[in-house]
């Protein structure tokens, strides 16, 4: 069953993680009428909470970065998704800012570990051909527990009209992954004792950019990787990008709440909307991107190419939903503006594999992931003031970062291929 096809089940192992990592952080976003109500907390409660759950996760990508660097990615996963399983149940018995702050900060460091542990499953597992379609794989995780996760929130709430009951449901959640994980997980593709020697062959030597006949070997140390204008290419990229990602993620149930007076089950209801979106932009950027190397496009071309029009959709949708007038009309575009964003960011997240060896892979990766939750941090505290009378001119900052994203490939990652050590 799995014969020439072990890659995808490590693939949809780290997009099924994703999807449960999505449902856990979302929970609070859902559950935040119920909850403030009950507690007396506030919008800026609220801001306070995700951001200190979101400066958390910022350091949380770099930490696990190179714990994945360190002790694989086998039992990177395993640490990560052991301890946000257990945060997101702490939430449960949480009583007000102070508690549900510090459960925040817990489940962010450990929920980091799942972005830089995907980068390098990625660079490990797949030719460099397929790595962008594979990102798109994982990438869909996250859309699907979008797409799942306030309506899977909201029956759990709906049967037991209990918000602490749900958060320790979904916590459950983790533990159950891990049983396939490590049945399936054993090792990486030159040891693991289920892949077959034609996979194994097709994996290693497709991860060698044809475009210059050479594998990414390169392996530097931090301070290395510091000083490469393209690791400050990925490094920014990801830090403009991804704020667009987190003023759905972490806004979009308050905004139906107070633009149309939402309560958790229409929230639920309508806020599943713009995933759909993402998850068909995390196929299409990833098949795309395939397609175009296939049909003979520099890997050069072919990455900057597709972030550029995942660029162009954002830019375009988001100034359009600044007039949305109905809530239909709003979700329909938030699921093109998020459609445009997978189709960029798959291709972002390969980057590092195109630039360096797999023994650096996810120290890029979660530098990367650091800039963009602090930038994530930085537009939380802006939200509530900016949005007072309306979300319009948060949609608007949405857009001035979709230009930006675009600008930081273009201008800091001239030729994307595999980098050699500088000459002394």
């Amino acid at each position: 069953m799995m014969k020439n096809r072990l890659r995808f089940w490590i693939v949809a192992l780290v997009a099924l993680a994703t999807i449960i990592n999505y449902i856990d952080r979302n929970a609070l976003a859902v559950l935040w009428p119920e909850i403030s109500e009950d507690l007396g907390l506030t919008k800026t409660d609220y801001a306070i909470i995700i951001n200190v759950f979101t400066f958390a996760y910022a350091f949380g990508q770099s930490i696990f970065g190179k714990v994945f660097d360190w002790i694989g990615t086998r039992l990177g996963f395993v640490l990560s998704i052991v301890g946000w399983s257990i945060a997101t149940v702490l939430h449960a018995v949480a009583a007000g800012i102070l508690s549900f702050s510090v459960f925040r900060a817990l489940l962010g460091v450990a929920e980091a570990g799942n972005w830089p542990g995907a980068t390098k499953a990625n660079a490990e597992w797949f030719p460099i051909n397929e790595r962008a379609f594979a990102q798109g794989i994982f990438n869909s995780g996250a859309a699907i527990g979008g797409i799942i996760g306030a309506p899977v929130v909201g029956i759990f709430f709906a049967l037991f009209d209990s918000w602490q009951i749900t958060f320790i449901l979904i916590g459950v959640l983790g533990f159950l992954w891990l049983v396939p994980w490590l049945i399936v997980y054993k090792s990486g593709p030159e040891a693991h004792p289920w892949i077959s020697e034609e996979e194994r062959q097709f994996i290693l030597t497709g991860q060698r950019n044809k475009d210059v006949d050479e594998v990414a070997d390169y392996a530097p140390t931090t301070g290395e990787i510091l000083s490469r204008k393209e690791s400050w290419g990925v490094i920014m990229a990801s830090f403009f990008i991804d704020p667009i990602w987190w003023l759905f993620v972490g806004w979009l149930p308050l905004y139906l709440y107070e633009t149309y007076g939402f309560g958790v089950e229409e929230i639920a209801l309508y806020s599943w909307v713009p995933y759909a979106g993402a998850m068909v932009g995390a196929w299409f950027g990833g098949l795309l991107a395939q397609n175009r190397i296939a049909a003979g496009w520099t890997v050069n071309r072919t990455r900057k190419t597709v972030i550029s029009l995942g660029g162009i959709i954002m830019l375009v949708s988001l100034l359009a939903t600044t007039q949305a007038a109905t809530p239909i009309y709003a979700v329909l575009l938030m699921a093109v503006i998020l459609f445009g964003f997978q189709t960029a960011i798959g291709n972002i997240q390969t980057l590092p594999s195109d630039f360096y060896s797999g023994r650096s892979v996810g120290t890029l990766a979660g530098f990367a992931g650091t800039a963009a939750k602090l930038a994530v941090v930085g537009l939380n505290f802006l939200i509530p003031f900016i949005t007072v009378n309306s979300y319009a001119p948060a949609f608007a900052v949405g857009a001035g970062l979709a230009i930006a994203t675009v600008l930081s490939v273009l201008i800091l990652c001239p030729n994307i291929r595999p980098l050699k050590p500088k000459t002394t």
